[in-house]
């Protein structure tokens, strides 16, 4: 059975994407968070609580609403910064990023409501939200169930066996959101260990398919809004995306996946996300191999 999905108002989506990517910003300081990743994961999210998922502050332990698993963890800054904009956070408690005397940090924390499962360590979830969504497809439950992975991510193999899983038992509940924005850590992934073609192989591995511009909230409402995109197979979109959205000195830099920013240029990329000049970026970047 095809879902319905609410009429989209793109204006509105738009100006709570540009909000939470101020608060993205303002926790990239003090300790600093994984700034690039959760950037370009914010219209995914933004749109998926905002128009598509059945979670709101009232149902948060309901056994009728959706599910959102954040596979890609460090992305936590969009996923607080939206909860923030939807009442199921207190805007106030973002100030306490990294503090010892609250649950948000790096990484999601289920004493945070609306926070499903801990994540950070890649590849997991899928597998989790699997359980969920056999579950209900025995119970009978018409809630859906989304979960966002990293394209470096899907260098795990245990990805790619859940998807084998997810099409064994036919859950076509379930949708991976696969956040496409070309890079794994410092390194493009193409660089690293190739993916494409990447729709090509989820369909080699059963899935029904979809990809999209993942910054366009009209390209997310024409994806999600044929869920289920098949009878009986696993549901995937791949979202292009651009790691940085919205920050033109840090877009696609493989050197600003994670960012710690000083109180000065965190006032200059505020102006920036409001179209004003490139901020000149002075602070440490963070280089692994």
């Amino acid at each position: 059975m095809k879902h319905n999905t609410p009429n989209i108002n793109e204006q509105e989506l738009t100006a709570i994407a540009l909000n939470v990517r101020e608060h993205i910003v303002r926790m990239s300081t003090d300790g600093g968070c994984f700034t690039g990743a959760s950037l370009s994961a914010v219209d995914l999210i933004v749109y998926l609580y905002s128009r598509f998922l059945n979670i709101n502050k009232d149902n948060l332990n309901h056994p009728d609403r959706d599910y959102l698993f954040l596979s890609k963890g460090h992305d936590v800054p969009a996923l607080y910064g939206t909860f923030a904009e939807l009442g199921l956070l207190d805007k106030d408690r973002l100030k306490n990023h990294l503090s010892l005397n609250d649950h948000i940090y790096w990484h999601p924390n289920t004493h945070i409501p609306g926070i499903e499962f801990h994540s950070g360590s890649l590849g997991h979830l899928p597998s989790v939200a699997i359980g969920v969504a056999l579950d209900l497809k025995i119970s009978g439950g018409s809630n859906k169930v989304v979960c966002i992975l990293g394209d470096g991510e899907l260098n795990e193999g245990t990805c790619w066996e859940a998807v084998l899983v997810a099409n064994a038992y036919k859950l076509d509940n379930l949708i991976f959101v696969v956040d496409r924005n070309q890079f794994q850590a410092n390194v493009r992934t193409e660089d690293l260990i190739p993916l494409e073609p990447l729709a090509d192989k989820f369909r080699a591995f059963g899935a029904a398919v979809k990809r999209i511009d993942g910054h366009n909230f009209i390209d997310l409402q024409h994806a999600f809004g044929a869920y289920p995109f098949e009878e009986g197979k696993l549901n995937v979109v791949i979202a292009d995306t651009v790691r940085g959205k919205g920050l033109p000195s840090i877009e696609e830099r493989a050197d600003r996946w994670f960012c710690n920013f000083s109180a000065d240029e965190i006032g200059q990329l505020l102006l920036e996300l409001h179209g004003d000049q490139n901020t000149l970026l002075t602070s440490e970047t963070l280089v692994v191999r």
